[in-house]
């Protein structure tokens, strides 16, 4: 998980689960211990009215009236009920909403203590109870054992707890969304100074922004002005490795123009030309050479068109290999930009192009595409070129990568050209391959990854 916010996110998404499961929790079992207390106290009462209602009847026996003062005793299949039991545990009363019901016996309480139990009817409906053992003192002074018992249905009690629980988690739930998209919206505004950084680096990788702006918060200003500073040294330090190395460049400068009158004074003339060519291309990569340290160092990059550079390239290339009348067709993508150097682009697409023109017969073909959809700066670079030669060995393609080796010595060249494109590859994280065209010569694959990726 790479994004700050889904980490924010998911982290209080998990402290809202952990403290809203644990209130849950609390409220529910508070909910029902206060529901349960409730229905034990209701219970106490209706027992205390049994109590009160019995009677000593003609026959020298305890007994209770057919109605009660609670109605509920008197509907049957009202949810409560009632009974007076003997010394014997035979059933001596029962309440009329008893009728046609096999009350359970249960356990025999001690004298004198109530006693709370739950219980459950033939049909399996769950009932809350309560019994209290007695001596009734008749007025012949006789003392008679009596076990009074009230039995209350736990069906509607049960649906309210099921009921207080649907709404607890159904609030929690709203609670918790509302919460989360509050904090979402609120981490939005929070992080939008980081996605502005993230914006105006992208900016300066582009070459659109010199440095990062100073409107960030306390805890990021010193980031920024780190980054600044950073920026600042290494523009400085590539401008001193440019002063100096210009300096040396112009230094070279004189010594080669040296060459060059001496070789006008010789007689040997085609000599003198084909020497006077090498000493061109000397001067031209000694000046790419020293460029290079300052370019790979640069902080900033500017986009460069490829398509322009890729034109003027070819237009070179049909002036020099005018004799093989060669069919040199390039296809660039619209608005195709390779983000860096542009002596580094000249470099990979000239030497590539120019070995492809060494070998060819009739056609040399150059493809340029992003790497991946994105911006034309950022998105990489995928370049082929092929031509319709003798092709190169799958077992030489490792060795010819190696600075110096040559195919063909009877072929004007220094072999270094693939190793430099395949430095300049691998310094912006890219890789060259080598593979078979379908022209009929080799294929050379250069890939540049998209900005960030490297």
């Amino acid at each position: 998980m790479s994004s700050l916010s889904a980490r924010l996110l998911v982290s209080v998404s998990v402290l809202l689960l952990f403290f809203f499961g644990a209130t849950i929790v609390v409220l529910d079992t508070a909910f029902v211990s206060a529901g349960e207390q409730a229905r034990e106290d209701i219970l106490d009462g209706h027992l205390m009215q049994l109590l009160a209602a019995a009677e000593p009847n003609e026959d020298g026996a305890l007994s209770l009236p057919i109605d009660l003062f609670e109605s509920r005793f008197n509907n049957i299949g009202s949810g409560l009920y009632a009974e007076l039991r003997g010394e014997t545990d035979t059933v001596l009363w029962q309440s009329r909403s008893s009728l046609g019901l096999q009350m359970p016996t249960g356990t025999m309480p001690d004298l004198g203590a109530p006693r709370f139990d739950r219980e459950m009817l033939d049909d399996g409906t769950p009932l809350l109870t309560l019994s209290l053992a007695v001596q009734w003192e008749f007025p012949d002074g006789q003392l008679r054992p009596y076990v009074f018992k009230v039995f209350e249905s736990l069906d509607a009690f049960n649906a309210q707890i099921a009921g207080f629980r649907r709404q607890l988690f159904g609030w929690f739930a709203a609670v918790a969304m509302i919460m989360l998209l509050a904090i979402s919206v609120l981490m939005r505004s929070l992080l939008k100074p980081l996605r502005l950084i993230e914006s105006e680096i992208g900016e300066i990788e582009e070459g659109r922004r010199v440095s990062l702006s100073e409107q960030f918060p306390t805890e990021l200003t010193g980031v920024a002005r780190n980054m600044n500073l950073l920026i600042e040294s290494e523009r400085a330090r590539s401008d001193r490795y440019r002063y100096t190395l210009d300096n040396l460049a112009h230094s070279l400068k004189t010594p080669l123009a040296a060459v060059r009158a001496l070789l006008g004074e010789t007689d040997d003339k085609p000599f003198g030309e084909r020497v006077n060519e090498q000493v061109d291309r000397m001067d031209e990569i000694v000046r790419y050479q020293l460029r290079k340290p300052a370019s790979a160092d640069t902080l900033v990059l500017t986009p460069i068109p490829v398509g322009e550079e890729v034109g003027r390239l070819v237009d070179g290339l049909n002036k020099v290999y005018r004799d093989k009348g060669l069919d040199i067709h390039a296809e660039i993508a619209d608005g195709m930009q390779f983000r860096g150097d542009t002596g580094d682009f000249l470099e990979l697409a000239g030497n590539l192009l120019d070995n492809a023109c060494k070998w060819a017969k009739r056609a040399v073909r150059i493809r340029i595409e992003p790497a991946v959809d994105g911006r034309p700066a950022a998105s990489g670079m995928l370049m082929y070129v092929e031509d319709d030669g003798p092709g190169i060995p799958a077992d030489a393609a490792e060795a010819l990568l190696q600075r110096g080796t040559r195919l063909d010595e009877s072929t004007p060249g220094h072999g270094i050209g693939l190793s430099i494109v395949k430095d300049i590859a691998r310094s912006y994280g890219g890789t060259l391959s080598i593979l078979d065209s379908e022209l009929g010569g080799a294929q050379i694959v250069v890939s540049i990854p998209p900005v960030g990726n490297h």
